[in-house]
């Protein structure tokens, strides 16, 4: 290595690159050429690997998705199939639905949300890491599932009012 201070002579790069690429060992040959102090060496830092995000859409499949992912985390049974065919019975997709005609709504605690929840039942089934207003789409598909999970095994044997 040179002194400090010294330049290299492009004779001496080219034959550091030629002993190198001549030893069999071509492919050691592109980290050394140009280096010109020992930090040429030095590793690069792997890189940290950042936590995952992920992102759900703001409709339907999105707040089925993101509620499946919490169902799953809290070991709540229940399918995009399942979910969708009782949304789509209750509330047409509508997460600001609210039935004020049943026997419930006549008792003075109407059925709410993407699911008909009332808000008892919400606020029994709750899960823990969901928004506690009924309305919420990801709340009440999962309030409604962990209820039915209770009652029912799985929101997948649900097949008419519940």
């Amino acid at each position: 290595m040179p002194a400090q201070g010294q330049r290299r002579t492009r004779t001496a790069r080219l034959f550091r690159t030629l002993a190198v690429s001549g030893t069999g060992a071509a492919c050691l040959a592109l980290p050394l050429v140009g280096a010109t102090s020992a930090s040429a060496a030095t590793p690069a830092k792997t890189p940290v690997k950042a936590a995952s995000t992920v992102s759900y859409t703001n409709n339907l499949d999105g707040w089925i998705r993101q509620s499946l992912a919490i169902m799953a985390e809290k070991g709540i049974p229940g399918s995009y199939d399942g979910i969708y065919r009782n949304v789509m019975r209750e509330s047409s997709g509508n997460p600001k639905a609210i039935n004020l005609w049943d026997s419930n709504a006549a008792k003075g605690i109407p059925s709410k949300g993407l699911l008909q929840v009332i808000d008892p039942t919400f606020n029994a089934y709750h899960v823990a890491g969901t928004s506690f207003d009924i309305y919420d789409p990801v709340a009440n598909i999962t309030a409604a599932c962990n209820y039915a999970a209770a009652r029912y095994g799985s929101i997948d044997n649900v097949f008419s009012a519940y």
